[in-house]
């Protein structure tokens, strides 16, 4: 064996010849550090393997059966994983600092906890007393959960193996650490190297685990998109502080579709189901309002009705202010150029803002339509009826195209008793159709 010196990066290992001020690979400063390297001469030592039996496909179906998804109970949180949670899968849960993780964690292992089933807890963070007033103030049972208050790999590893829980619970990955290899705790090859371990120790034994990651500002370093590729589903936590809407997104899954959403509503007693999806976007709308429309997208394979809010104003300065929440910036001044270009609407001369209730976000062309007319609805001052649904997707030359699962969509505002609003071919047509008399 030789010994070779190299530079060691303690926040992703990246190993150099020589030392650097600036990792290359993670950019970050006076992290490389001399250490040494065992390199084995003998390049041509054979390794020897023992060849295993492959199974066969057919009987590996017969021995799973039916039961292959092990449902929570949360209705939301098991459409999203696609039925339940799947024994010996790796979850990894990520989202913004105090949207709801812990709380949508603890509520998930107080729903396991109920159908008789073991459940460990490791709090990172957190002490086993704060997390235990934490589920009393929720209301929670917790009969079968157990907490344990720990950062060590190799003692949380030991205790899941005495322990032997049905769910594995750490919050949070970023906190956990290794004395295995270097770098403290939350640096990327300590969150990757003990994602690793943990997956290596539940796989075998097919335990469930559930791991809790932050997202930093970049999504990089020391964040779960550095586990993306170890873990089977990620799932992210999406909401605003200042709205109670929350929306649990999978954006991997092997085990179920990536299209499915989850809507809840964030309340004094943690997160609950909106069970209703009117009642809690549309029905607070009182009596026709200038500026208001209605308008369709589908999320997963539900078509959601919303209600988007335009405000147009006379602008005082030389350029006009366009503001838009829960819409896309630079999609509306596309729109608002396509307004002025085909519908005559002088809006060069208006400051716009645009603003989707109930903190809900769009991402469906879809709502084009509904925007174009709640813009124009409070240009000219007219209110759109308040049980007209516009949809549809506008071109750049001001036709109106169908929106994806457009029959789908048809159909659930007709079960809504509302109107459906995307039969006009252009954007000029739609809005002599509702503004006849201002045009």
């Amino acid at each position: 064996m030789k010994v070779k010196v190299l530079y060691r990066c303690t926040e992703c290992s990246y190993e150099a010849g020589k030392w650097e001020g600036r990792c290359s690979q993670c950019q970050a400063w006076g992290s490389l550090q001399e250490a040494e390297k065992q390199v084995d001469s003998s390049r041509d030592k054979k390794i020897k393997a023992h060849a295993r039996t492959p199974k066969e496909f057919a009987d590996v179906i017969k021995s799973i059966g039916d039961k292959n998804f092990s449902v929570i109970g949360i209705e939301e949180v098991d459409r999203v994983l696609g039925g339940g949670i799947v024994d010996g899968s790796l979850i990894l849960l990520t989202g913004e600092p105090g949207i709801g993780k812990s709380t949508l964690t603890l509520q998930i292992a107080d729903e396991v906890s109920q159908k008789n089933k073991r459940v460990l807890y490791i709090t990172g963070e957190e002490t086993e007393e704060q997390v235990s007033l934490r589920g009393k103030r929720l209301g929670l049972k917790l009969d079968n959960l157990h907490l344990l208050s720990e950062q060590n790999l190799e003692t949380i590893i030991a205790t899941a193996e005495t322990h032997k829980p049905d769910l594995l619970i750490i919050d949070s990955i970023q906190v956990i650490g290794s004395k295995a290899i270097p770098g403290g705790a939350g640096a990327t090859s300590q969150v990757r190297f003990c994602t690793e371990q943990i997956l290596e120790f539940a796989k075998p034994r097919k335990i469930p685990v559930l791991i809790i990651g932050h997202v930093t500002k970049d999504g990089t370093l020391a964040g779960p998109r550095s586990l993306e590729h170890l873990v089977d589903t990620v799932l992210y936590f999406e909401g605003s502080r200042n709205h109670e809407l929350r929306m649990l997104r999978a954006v991997k899954n092997r085990y179920g579709s990536t299209q499915e959403v989850g809507i809840l509503q964030m309340g004094e007693k943690g997160l609950a189901e909106i069970t209703d999806l009117k009642k809690f976007f549309i029905e607070h709308r009182g009596s026709e309002v200038v500026g208001g429309c209605l308008t369709a997208t589908i999320e997963g394979t539900r078509p959601i009705i919303i209600e988007v809010q335009a405000l147009t104003n006379k602008t005082v300065f030389g350029y006009p202010k366009r503001t838009a929440s829960g819409f896309d910036i630079n999609r509306l001044n596309v729109l608002l150029a396509v307004l002025e270009r085909h519908c005559g609407a002088r809006l060069s001369e208006q400051d716009v803002y645009i603003n989707v209730v109930s903190g809900y976000r769009i991402d469906d062309p879809g709502c084009d339509l509904g925007v174009c007319l709640a813009i124009l609805s409070s240009l000219y001052k007219k209110a759109i009826p308040q049980n007209i649904v516009a949809c549809g997707e506008i071109g750049l030359s001001g036709e109106i195209r169908s929106s994806k699962n457009s029959k789908r969509v048809e159909s659930e505002i007709k079960k809504m008793e509302l109107l459906p609003f995307f039969k006009e071919k252009s954007l000029a047509g739609a809005a002599q159709t509702l503004f006849r008399a201002n045009k």
